[in-house]
């Protein structure tokens, strides 16, 4: 048996060597052109600051291209890991049901579709060439890019995989099942692709995001289901990497447009208010599952920002930046105007958008700073933040006005206005929508929603030397125009696709539809209709009416349906504390000046006599948590106690906070150390799982001894321990000479509930550094210790400044 083995060892080539004497020759051979290059720039004189840019760039793309491989690994790892795992690894993107207890594992439904992978892989190749392709294409040639077209597309063996899922019982009809799954491809695809000439390819194709599944209607008969209607409710997180000859394309601004393009495409075909409709049953009318079902109109109003970040360069550093917003609900995006040299813009931006879905869907403001590229087509802007809030929340309130501190940025808040419009069948509320609308003094706003189901067209002339033609359908009312897909020589085409329209004045509104050949551009039917006249129909809607078209044959009709609802401003619903959680800092501050005014008045009566100690923290903070701000709300009743409770943190983050008691009076004590005091609310958010500080104001700043004329210019800076890094930085404005300034600036982390216990927030005042300063710059210092405090329950506290920690 020894024998045997050792023959077998012996047996064995081993390819260790040949391994290294192919790379070595390989490394040997790079360095040898890299030295040969250089070598000849130097022998013909060629001026050697040519190199630089090459050399740049080449180091940039190395760089990008190791950051690139170590996401696609960890987004791998994380698809193929065990929940264990996944939860031992913390990873930055965790699965849903790790956050929200609501969300169940669906470990049993990962091991179906890994069955089920190679099925999906054939739906995928079908439908990215029947609809994703010819979109790209019509996209790209706005880009002067041409030819366009996939040659190889495999999913690879990893399957897609679901995160978490919930289904929901509440808030549904009784006739319809609804699913949220958190779903997450990361896997091994294969993709080529071909723009004219160049060839290329994708790899390491990455999407994430929160897919709603509707099953309805529930049928008492098989397959108890009629129809599956697939979304997004917002457009998911995408990342992908080139490979090939358009990896030349990975360049600041190129990249971008595929990139782009890619995300967009995908919105236009599965983003709400695009869907994935597979009809189940002939019973069902295809019309009842693809016909838009809104619940309402979001209309937004982007007001202004403040405090934004600089990424403009100017002579002296960081100058200023050139802000623009961009809005997104769903696939739905609107764009304010570019303000130039500011990092306080004021925009006054109008806009609606059509809400499908409530429950889970956001409204997402994006900040950017606009940087001018000399290239055509190409944008490279600067990422300022974004600010995020749930469509839910402004259905149940009515309305919302509000500061949202901005996240993935140092600092910076947006100022929003958000107001909630229901659907009605009433004539007499549009009398009461224009008075609304002409208050406003904006003309693009609206009082009504018009909802279009475009069916079929029968008997169209044909073109082109008697041949069929190539048709779509264009529908506009006012500046609005929505088109339907391409049918392919028909004269008898079948669209079956639904679209809304925003209607100014439902009265004087037209609706304008022509049906167009793509291939020659003859206009082969049009038809005009009043939308004043669906108020002589019942309920304000046609169902499946034949309409003649113009400049057709006698006997082309086309198939409608049309549905009109007045926009109404929704009435506020009863809200539970838990669902509230909106940031009017303003009104928080109200509150806070009244707590301070009762607990100075009761200090006033109090006779002189020696005061009862109360370290109870319930005692001052037995406020109720806030339904107008982020932070907690003190109580509009009387506080009975004779003394204001301040924490003084006298130890590094590793020690425990000291309770001292001080005077009520908020600027008549600088601190147990002489250096000021610092008025702070902490509340966490489990529902949306943030931390949530606002900064108000500092009291009694202590001017330098060996300069009492030299004012300070303050501003606060905070870092979540352990995490001391730009990513968990955040930043007040400067206050200009103050040594009492006021802020009232809120910033937010994102924070698992189960990480907040281990997390410290460091909180420095610090002043204003002029060019020739040296030393620190922090006036005062303190630790919050987050698992002494009772975040659920918040606080708004004054606290002691210490002199500074050093690490």
């Amino acid at each position: 048996m020894e024998g045997k083995c050792d023959d077998n060892k012996m047996s064995k080539p081993n390819p260790w060597p040949y391994m290294n004497i192919g790379s070595l020759a390989l490394s040997f051979l790079s360095k040898l052109a890299t030295a040969g290059i250089i070598w000849g720039w130097g022998y013909f004189n060629f001026n050697i600051a040519w190199l630089i840019a090459p050399i740049a760039m080449m180091a940039w793309k190395g760089e990008r291209r190791k950051d690139n491989e170590l996401r696609a690994i960890t987004a791998q790892a994380s698809v193929m890991a065990k929940e264990k795992e996944l939860i031992m690894s913390r990873l930055d993107e965790l699965p849903s049901w790790v956050y929200f207890p609501d969300f169940d594992r669906a470990e049993w439904l990962n091991k179906v579709l890994y069955k089920v992978w190679p099925s999906v892989n054939q739906f995928a190749r079908e439908l990215c060439k029947q609809s994703i392709e010819p979109a790209i294409v019509e996209k790209l040639a706005e880009y002067k890019m041409k030819g366009f077209q996939f040659e190889r597309l495999v999913l690879g063996r990893i399957p897609l995989k679901i995160y978490g899922i919930k289904a929901y019982d509440r808030n549904t009809s009784r006739n319809e099942v609804i699913v949220d799954a958190d779903i997450i491809y990361a896997g091994d695809c294969d993709i080529t692709f071909s723009v004219g000439n160049v060839k290329g390819g994708i790899k390491d194709f990455q999407i994430r995001g929160l897919m709603r599944i509707v099953m309805k209607p529930l049928l008492p008969v098989m397959p108890i289901v009629g129809g599956i209607q697939a979304f997004f409710l917002n457009p998911p997180a995408i990342n992908f990497n080139l490979i090939g000859v358009a990896d030349v394309l990975d360049l600041p601004g190129f990249n971008e447009i595929l990139r782009k393009t890619i995300v967009e495409q995908i919105a236009a075909f599965v983003v709400l208010p695009n869907k994935i409709v597979i009809p189940l049953s002939e019973a069902v009318p295809v019309e009842s599952l693809k016909i838009p079902e809104p619940e309402g109109v979001l209309r937004i109003h982007v007001v202004e920002a403040k405090h934004l970040m600089k990424k403009d360069i100017g002579v002296l550093g960081k100058g200023k930046s050139d802000p623009y917003a961009v809005i997104n609900v769903g696939a739905q995006e609107f764009r304010t105007k570019t303000i130039d040299n500011t990092v306080n813009p004021k925009w006054d931006f109008w806009c609606e958008a059509v809400v499908y879905s409530c429950i889970m869907q956001k409204t997402m403001v994006l900040l950017w700073d606009r940087d001018v590229v000399n290239i055509p087509c190409v944008q490279y802007d600067d990422f300022l933040g974004r600010a995020t809030i749930e469509v839910s929340r402004v259905k149940k309130k009515g309305n919302i006005d509000t500061w949202v501190s901005l996240e993935q940025a140092k600092h910076g808040m947006v100022h929003l206005r958000l107001m909630w419009l229901q659907l009605s069948k009433n004539t007499a509320d549009l009398k009461a929508a224009l008075i609304e609308t002409q208050e406003l003094r904006v003309t693009s706003m609206s009082t009504a929603l018009l909802i279009l189901y475009v069916d079929s067209a029968k008997n169209l002339p044909c073109v082109r030397g008697n041949k069929q033609p190539d048709v779509y359908l264009q529908a506009s009312v006012g500046g609005n125009t929505k088109r339907t897909a391409t049918v392919l020589r028909s004269c008898d085409p079948v669209w079956e696709q639904g679209f809304t329209f925003l209607v100014s004045n439902p009265e004087t509104g037209i609706l304008h539809i022509k049906i167009t050949d793509e291939k020659t551009g003859l206009i082969v039917g049009e038809m005009s209709y009043n939308i004043s006249l669906l108020f002589k129909q019942n309920n304000l809607e046609i169902s499946q009416q034949p309409y003649d078209l113009q400049m057709a044959e006698a006997d082309s009709k086309l198939i409608l349906s049309m549905s009109l609802n007045i926009l109404k401003y929704g009435d506020p619903q009863p809200t539970s504390e838990e669902d509230d959680d909106d940031h009017d800092i303003n009104q928080l501050n109200k509150r806070i000046e009244r707590q301070e005014s009762n607990i100075s008045s009761v200090s006033t009566s109090v006779p002189p006599s020696p005061l009862k100690k109360q370290t109870s923290k319930e005692s001052i903070n037995s406020i109720p948590r806030s339904t107008e701000s982020g932070a907690e709300m003190v109580a509009e009743e009387s506080v009975p106690v004779e003394e204001e409770l301040i924490v003084s943190t006298t130890t590094p983050p590793s020690g425990s906070p000291q309770l001292t008691h001080r005077n009520p009076t908020v600027t008549s004590s600088s601190g147990e150390a002489k250096l000021g005091r610092i008025q702070l609310s902490v509340r966490y958010s489990a529902q949306r799982q943030k931390l949530i500080i606002v900064v108000h104001k500092i009291a009694n700043l202590p001017l330098p001894q060996n300069d009492p004329h030299n004012i300070p210019d303050p501003y606060v800076k905070l870092y979540l321990l352990p995490d001391r890094h730009k990513e968990t930085k955040r930043k007040t404005a400067v206050i200009k000479d103050n040594c009492s300034p006021v802020f009232d600036e809120q910033f937010e982390y994102v924070v698992s509930q189960a990480d907040l216990n281990s997390r410290t927030l460091e909180v420095s005042v610090c002043t204003q550094k002029g060019w020739l300063s040296t030393g620190s710059n922090v006036m005062g210092q303190l630790y919050l210790n987050l698992n002494e405090i009772d975040v659920a329950k918040s606080s708004t506290s004054w606290y002691d400044l210490q002199p500074e920690t050093k690490d």
